[in-house]
């Protein structure tokens, strides 16, 4: 009996807008640097701080539905009037070298992609409260006040969706959300599925008498 191949884990990370999770994401990016990031591909305009490459692959429409047409995307969605979307091959290609790979993607995003990965990992973020939430996308500074009211309404929605994923994290005070997201993927490795390889070796080594 061999033992299975050796693939990365994939976490899909999401959360309603204003909960926080750009700032834990990058904070992952300087503690795990082993990590892979899958950078999304969108068509709305950089955000202060982001950057092309890192953040997202900032294109246009035109270029965004023509990947669309090629079948380019894992998942693709459009949110607050702009797509957003996942490419297939930089996903497939990191697993099977064995490369652990956090997408970071809406909820409708995450869904789309746990049918074509169901052993992937799922965390949602949430805000302390939806009052927390509003002021945290006011502080953006980025949106009208119909747009931000828009907001809170889908947001509202995609917490409903929170007992879909299989974990948690309540960006109250950042350092300890942050320490809880830590402590997910650090708990992902020890789930036995993925210890199949170690305890077949093992097992190799200490037959039953």
């Amino acid at each position: 009996m061999s033992a299975p191949p050796c693939r990365g884990h994939l976490y899909i990370i999401s959360a309603p807008s204003g909960a926080g999770k750009t700032t834990l994401i990058r904070k992952i990016r300087d503690e795990r640097p082993e990590i892979r990031f899958s950078v999304s591909y969108t068509t709305r305009v950089p955000r202060l701080g982001e950057l092309a490459g890192r953040d997202y692959h900032f294109v246009s429409r035109e270029e965004f539905q023509e990947g669309i047409a090629r079948e380019r995307f894992l998942e693709w969605a459009e949110v607050h009037g702009n797509f957003y979307g996942t490419e297939a091959r930089q996903i497939d290609e990191g697993l099977s070298a064995g490369q652990d790979i956090i997408l970071d993607i809406d909820v409708v995003g995450a869904t789309q992609v746990r049918c074509s990965y169901p052993e992937a990992h799922t965390i949602f973020i949430v805000p302390p409260s939806l009052e927390e939430m509003g002021r945290r996308l006011k502080e953006r500074n980025t949106e009208s006040e119909e747009q931000l009211a828009k907001r809170l309404e889908v947001a509202r929605q995609e917490l409903h969706l929170a007992p879909w994923f299989d974990y948690i994290v309540v960006n109250d005070v950042l350092e300890h959300a942050f320490t809880n997201l830590l402590g997910v993927l650090d708990a992902c490795h020890c789930l036995s599925p993925f210890q199949a390889g170690h305890l077949i070796g093992l097992l190799r080594l200490h037959p039953p008498a």
